[in-house]
Formats: C-alpha cells, sequence, structure tokens
C-alpha cells in the first residue's frame, strides 16, 4: 500500500500536535509553532539548535529561550529567590507572557542534553531567558515533552533576524519555512490575543526582564531598601509591558527600563 506523504504546513487544532511531540522526542527536529505574538521555530537539542541558527542567519551571542510549562518546572530549572519568583507567579496567575534573563540551578542543567546544546543555549555569562505564558499550542507541546521525558523545548522568533512574522505563518519566511519538519498554522489565535491592533501597532515578542547582575548572577533581594542596584532591567518591551511594568513595581521598589540594553 503506498503511503501518503505527511503534509508539512497543518493547523492547530485546539489539542496538543502529536506529530510535533513526535518530532521533537527525535534527533535534530525543527518546528513552527504559533504563540501569543507570532511564530516561533521550537527544537529539543544541539542538531535542533543548529539548525535554527542555520536558518534564522542569526548570531549566537544571545541567551538562549526556555519555554517552561509550569512554574514547577521553572523552579526545578532556574536560580530564583522570592522576589524575582513573585513576579512570575503573579504573571502566571494572570495568564502574561512573561521571560526573564536567569541563571541556571546546577541541579537543573542536568535536563540540557549532554550533546553540546548548553554552549548554544546559553550565553557567555551561562543565563538562559525562562518564558511562560507562551500560548496554549506551545504550552501543550512543552508540557509533554517534560511531563513524559523531563525534555526542554527551545525556542526562537520564526523569522530571519531583524524582520518580524506579523504574527502570521506566510511571513515566516521561505528559508525558516524550508527548514522547518513540521508548520503548525494558528493565524487565528496569534490574532485572537491583540485583536485591537493592527499589523503596524500589534507587539511581535515578549517582554524580557533580566534578574541578573553583569556577571549573570541572580539579583539579591530588595525587601524594604531603596534605591539599589543591581536591580530588574525591563530590556525588552512587548505584549503586555503596562501590566508587567505594573507587577514590577509591585514586588520592587527599584527597576530600570532598559529597552535594547544587552538583549
Amino acid at each position: 500500500m503506498k503511503r501518503v506523504k505527511e503534509t508539512k504546513q497543518v493547523p492547530w487544532t485546539g489539542e496538543p500536535n502529536q506529530r510535533a511531540i513526535n518530532y521533537l522526542n527525535e534527533e535534530g527536529k525543527v518546528i513552527v509553532c504559533p504563540t501569543k505574538v507570532g511564530y516561533i521555530i521550537a527544537v529539543s537539542d544541539k542538531k535542533g539548535l543548529e539548525r535554527k541558527f542555520s536558518a534564522k542567519n542569526r548570531k549566537r551571542n544571545k541567551p538562549g529561550v526556555v519555554l517552561c510549562s509550569s512554574l514547577e518546572q521553572l523552579h526545578e530549572l532556574a536560580e530564583l529567590n522570592a522576589e524575582t519568583a513573585a513576579v512570575y507567579e503573579t504573571c502566571w496567575n494572570n495568564d502574561v507572557l512573561f521571560g526573564a534573563i536567569l541563571p541556571w540551578k546546577e541541579s537543573g542543567k542536568a535536563y540540557i542534553p549532554n550533546d553540546g546544546s548548553e554552549e548554544l543555549m546559553t550565553d557567555i555569562r551561562g543565563t538562559s531567558c525562562f518564558v511562560i505564558k507562551f500560548g496554549v499550542p506551545g504550552e501543550q507541546i512543552s508540557k509533554e515533552l517534560w511531563d513524559q521525558k523531563k525534555k526542554l523545548l527551545f525556542a526562537s522568533s520564526a523569522n530571519p533576524s531583524g524582520k518580524g512574522n506579523r504574527g502570521l505563518v506566510e511571513g515566516i519566511g521561505e528559508q525558516i519555512a524550508q527548514e522547518a519538519d513540521l508548520i503548525i498554522e494558528g493565524n487565528d489565535y496569534v490574532a485572537s490575543i491583540q485583536p485591537d491592533k493592527t499589523l503596524e501597532t500589534r507587539y511581535e515578542q515578549g517582554v524580557m526582564v533580566s534578574f541578573v547582575d553583569k556577571d549573570g548572577n541572580l539579583i539579591p533581594e530588595q525587601g524594604d531598601q531603596r534605591s539599589i542596584t543591581p536591580a530588574p532591567v525591563l530590556i525588552r518591551k512587548g505584549l503586555d509591558v503596562e501590566k508587567i511594568q505594573m507587577y514590577l513595581s509591585d514586588h520592587f521598589n527599584s527597576w530600570d527600563y532598559r529597552h535594547g540594553e544587552y538583549y
């Protein structure tokens, strides 16, 4: 019986995409998936990371993005204190997309594939960006990988560096479309997150905050102290930036806004 060739691009049905999960449990696979702000490339090992960098023509000096499907997973992987954890928890409880630069726990590094992935997943300071509430299609995949095999999902925006995908699968570019093993289309899902925005006014990324000092160490707790450094730094504005600024102000007397710093 002749086998029917599987279509590379499939719609998101609302359920976890089993093909994506199966692929990411294999070696070196690359998928494209919708999030709240647009499309991402998602991989799970060094060969996949190499293919991601190649498809994007991207510099390797930026911290890698780790997609966490639960606060428990976040705490298993990253070093946090009560104040930084409180910001994550507030974002989680309000379904707000949030990512922060954090150091890895030594015990958390055990979950990074022992294939050289760490070099491509961390910056020179040993930090990565740990992201929560990034959108249901990817959260479903991340959860299955972690729950089944304690496997990590690494991500990057699905567009050549410097160019946005506009939240449309058609905008990921020919090079990424050719490189991907599977493309999950969810234009309607992406559009539903910012229904009042146009292509010109919509956010194409999530907020990123740095919770580390210049050496990559977790910033100390502030308590009731004022005018403290080092402090959290909002280094990239994005979806729900107004809410996240409020959350930072609720938990820290001192934090800084420096869009574009380091990242």
